[in-house]
């Protein structure tokens, strides 16, 4: 260095790692981010003359990124989408414009938010937006991925840091220096930035972690790449500024004594039912115990897939018979394999997510009542003897978790506990009572 500072030297004054240095003094780096700029400085005790020629000579550097022969890609869908137009047009418009730069779809295990992130992904990069996919360990990957390489790397060892140390809270975390005593993490984000510069792209992070990233570093990753949108699939919320919630229910089945075909659930559960039966050619009959087994499984698409493949079992009459004594029963694919079981691990786990006002109030509403009953928030006061902001946020809080459906109507607003969550509910309390006795 020029005033006799060695690396090391600068690294502890500044809190940038040994490593990022030398990658800039080596010509490595040459789109170091603005924080990194401004820490070297203030290490560097520049006068205001240095300072700006140092950021003037880091911003020269900054706005294309590395170029690509042709934007990546995202991972390629095994099967297409249906009934999901409007969800992935909205998500669409606010990512593709930079209305949201966070978009988290949440949702209940098995509803569909991969696919649905496969769906936007794909249509922004059909409009030229370079697609950054990571998919956590533990996520379902029912599509075909593209090949490893360096942008994979650095996508993976950014999200690695984002989740790497205990997450205080958001207030702390809010509080922190970007990237501040986390060397690591600070050149995992430079090292993204430095890929993407100022352009336009969006980071898919599929089936991310329930506890929410560090604050401090996933900041300084959208200020260091001001055209970054992040498109993040997880159970549920992180709660942190600047999220966009984006909750996915399941599709619409059609009304009580109705029956159509075009219902976003029946042709979901159709379009299972003939990949196990090629030839299957529904008739009235099929129809309508079709559209009885999209109401009695609310209509989730994971839970129609598995019950549709013990069709090669027995017939539609047959399975009909069965989830009408126990909707649960059918919930594992009959074919097993990778995420078996997790719907119903999902549906057993979710009141432990709950707070205790928020269980209280899905076990009285489990407790009585049948699978098509509807309330109000007008009815959920009455029955919690909270006021209407207390109640509201109980039954915000149910929506999140997917327990809780709404319709919106021209009457109002009508609320409704999924069956499969009010089969487990009462299992769950008839088992505790077991327990106990």
């Amino acid at each position: 260095m020029r005033i006799g500072m060695t690396q090391r030297e600068l690294a502890d004054l500044s809190t940038i790692s040994v490593r990022a240095i030398r990658d800039l003094e080596q010509g490595k780096a040459r789109r170091p981010r603005p924080d990194t700029v401004r820490l070297m400085a203030d290490a560097l005790r520049l006068g205001p003359r240095a300072r700006a020629a140092l950021e003037a000579a880091a911003q020269r550097g900054r706005p294309g990124g590395q170029g690509w022969a042709e934007p990546p890609a995202p991972p390629t869908a095994l099967h297409a989408i249906l009934g999901r137009d409007d969800e992935a047009g909205v998500l669409e418009r606010e990512l593709g414009s930079g209305a949201e730069r966070l978009a988290h779809v949440v949702g209940l295990a098995g509803v569909g938010k991969t696919r649905l992130a496969l769906e936007v992904a794909d249509r922004l990069h059909r409009a030229g937006t370079p697609v950054l996919w990571h998919a956590f360990p533990g996520a379902t990957a029912d599509y075909l991925t593209c090949g490893e390489g360096t942008v994979a790397a650095r996508v993976a060892a950014t999200a690695a840091r984002l989740w790497a140390a205990a997450n205080p809270a958001p207030a702390v975390r809010a509080a922190h220096v970007p990237g501040g005593g986390d060397p690591e993490g600070a050149e995992a984000v430079s090292a993204l930035a430095e890929l993407l510069g100022d352009r336009a792209a969006l980071l898919v992070l599929d089936g991310a972690p329930a506890d929410p990233p560090r604050f401090d570093l996933l900041t300084a990753l959208l200020r260091a790449c001001p055209g970054l949108r992040l498109l993040v699939t997880s159970d549920r919320p992180w709660e942190m500024p600047g999220e966009r919630i984006f909750l996915l229910s399941p599709p619409a089945v059609p009304a009580e004594g109705t029956v159509d075909r075009a219902a976003p659930a029946v042709r979901v559960f159709l379009d299972h039912v003939r990949r196990v039966r090629p030839g299957f050619g529904a008739t009235s009959a099929d129809l309508e115990r079709a559209t009885w087994i999209c109401r009695r499984l609310d209509g989730h698409p994971g839970a129609l897939a598995a019950a549709a493949s013990w069709l090669v079992l027995c017939d539609l009459d047959a399975l009909c018979r069965s989830l009408d004594a126990d909707p649960a029963a059918l919930l594992d694919h009959l074919g097993g394999g990778e995420g078996a079981g997790r719907l119903r691990r999902a549906l057993h786990a979710l009141t432990d997510r709950l707070t205790p006002g928020a269980r209280g109030l899905l076990e009285a509403l489990c407790a009585g009542g049948g699978p098509d009953d509807e309330f109000t928030l007008t009815g959920i006061t009455a029955l919690t003897g909270r006021d209407l902001p207390g109640s509201g946020r109980l039954l915000r809080e149910l929506l999140i978790s997917g327990a809780v459906r709404v319709a919106h109507e021209g009457d109002g607003s009508h609320f409704r506990v999924l069956g499969l969550v009010r089969t487990a509910c009462r299992a769950r309390a008839v088992a505790s009572v077991s327990a106990t006795s």
